[in-house]
């Protein structure tokens, strides 16, 4: 067709086939670019189903937390990182397909057909302008490689190293890769420019639909993987620890052990054999074993003591069984004779305080144990009272304790009664003989403390005197120096000796309490 010299019917004959040849083309460019708008509808539909397939999934994994948190819980708490991670880059990418709608100028046929106006999208322009410049990606091109890069990133992080889901990462790799390509000239090329450049609007529209069902697809598999690893590990009884669970802590000599070997996290899956020392138990025995999969074991106890427990559970797995050793310990100790009573504090009872006490029996839980005295209440806390001594030296305790065989034993213990010794008075906070200033002397606060004492008992005072040597006594009220005491300070000479005496103080929140006076502070005035 080409060369040398044609006549007119030849032209005209090539003519033709030209224009043939681009009918042909156009028709089948049509008729592809509508085939992307089917597409992306198709994948419309599937993400929106697969959204709802998610979910399903993920309340799923809500449950199961809910019910088993030790279990689920963390599983729960990275299935919804990805959820959050996908989402966001889900959105993203509907960002950038809108742009494409809207600057194309398709959005408003796109709503009101619900398909995308395939035959007028057959130019690239949009992201060609925003993507690439020249050889070179944009800025914006770069971003979204980078917001690829970063949805990955996010997903390994919450995987973390588990060699569990090296799998579930290749595919996620193999998904949302963005290494260079090869074009069909054999050169290298970037993924963005591979994928998208010149490439009519609706195929890259179609194309990050696709992305999206990606994203979706992920999430589907990685909220699979987590139920499914976290299901091995949570039914495998391989997994489980015999744990041998007594119905109490200690037991008097001669009295049956009585308690339950169990599988750890009460799997309901009934042994076939159980042995306690050497002693193979009859499961068929009545209440063997219980609604949970525990087994009941009982035998004699040893003497007063530490003594320890160890068997055997089997169990049948696979058509094989499977045994479990278990071990623990328990504690003899003798019947009770006699009540422990002791003071958290002291040895002694204070009167005008409230005397923390503690009062137990022996191996009795503390609802069954009765104590009295007078002046003594219940406070609140296994085996804590309260005790608030009258008049008297002493005061004695009762206790009685019922066991389990319905029994009761009885002991008293006597203590003695003491007043709150004398306190100690200051000023500015110092005792004994202190040397001040005048000045200091005349703004000093009075008051009064108690040395070594195992209360921290808040003491106000209310009056004291004062002695100035040479001046007549002046009685002041409160606890700090009148215009009477200041006067005769200021009238004192260097060394001195003011004595302030008759303390006059009362207990904080008891003021019916009388303390036996206060012991007096002197100064010794140096300027």
């Amino acid at each position: 067709m080409a060369g040398g010299k044609q006549s007119a019917r030849q032209k005209m004959i090539n003519l033709m086939y030209l224009v043939f040849i681009a009918m042909i083309a156009m028709t089948a460019s049509k008729e592809i670019l509508s085939a992307f708008s089917l597409f992306d509808k198709k994948f419309e539909n599937a993400n929106e189903l697969a959204v709802n397939s998610n979910t399903t999934l993920l309340k799923g994994l809500e449950k199961q937390a809910e019910e088993k948190p030790n279990e689920f819980g963390t599983t729960y708490a990275n299935a919804k990182k990805i959820s959050s991670l996908s989402d966001e880059f889900y959105a993203f990418l509907e960002t950038q397909k809108k742009m494409i709608l809207d600057k194309g100028g398709y959005a408003e046929e796109y709503k009101e057909n619900g398909l995308l106006p395939a035959e007028k999208m057959d130019k690239g322009t949009v992201l060609d302008e925003a993507w690439f410049t020249g050889d070179r990606l944009t800025k914006t091109g770069e971003a979204f490689v980078a917001r690829i890069e970063k949805y990955k990133s996010d997903i390994r992080e919450v995987l973390g190293d588990d060699v569990a889901f090296n799998p579930a990462k290749e595919t996620l790799e193999n998904r949302f890769t963005t290494a260079e390509m090869t074009n069909k000239e054999g050169k290298s090329q970037s993924w963005l420019e591979y994928n998208f450049k010149a490439f009519p609007a609706v195929a890259s529209y179609t194309k990050l639909t696709a992305m999206q069902n990606d994203i979706k697809a992920t999430e589907a598999n990685l909220y699979n993987v987590f139920l499914g690893n976290t299901v091995d590990e949570v039914t495998s009884l391989k997994n489980y620890t015999a744990i041998v669970i007594p119905d109490k802590n200690a037991f008097f000599a001669g009295e049956t052990f009585t308690g339950r070997v169990v599988l750890g996290k009460y799997a309901n899956v009934t042994p076939t054999k159980l042995k306690v020392g050497e002693n193979e138990l009859d499961l068929n025995r009545e209440g063997a074993i219980d609604s949970t999969g525990a087994a009941r074991i009982e035998f004699k106890v040893g003497n007063v003591g530490e003594h320890d427990i160890n068997g055997q559970f089997t169990f049948s797995e696979k058509g094989q069984d499977l045994p479990i050793d278990f071990n623990g310990q328990y504690v003899v100790v003798p019947r009770p004779k006699s009540a422990t009573i002791s003071a958290d504090k002291m040895n002694v009872v204070y009167r005008g305080v409230a005397n923390p006490m503690t009062i137990s029996f022996a191996g009795v839980p503390d609802n069954k144990v009765n104590a009295s005295g007078a002046g003594l209440s219940k406070a609140s806390g296994i085996g804590k009272y309260t005790m608030n001594p009258g008049s008297g030296r002493e005061v004695t305790i009762s206790v009685t304790a019922t066991l389990d065989d319905g029994s009761k034993v009885g002991d008293k213990q006597t203590f003695r009664i003491k007043d709150i010794p004398k306190p100690t008075g200051t000023i500015a906070g110092k005792d004994g003989l202190v040397k001040l200033p005048k000045r200091n002397l005349s703004i000093g606060t009075v008051g009064a403390k108690l040395d070594d004492f195992v209360f921290d008992l808040p003491i106000n005072v209310t009056s004291f005197k004062v002695k100035v040597p040479g001046q007549p006594t002046v009685v002041v009220a409160g606890t700090k120096m009148n215009s009477q005491a200041k006067s005769a300070i200021n009238r004192a000479r260097s060394g001195d000796v003011v004595t302030i005496f008759d303390i006059q103080a009362k207990i904080k929140g008891n003021s019916s309490y009388r303390l036996k006076g206060v012991n007096p502070v002197t100064v010794e005035v140096t300027n």
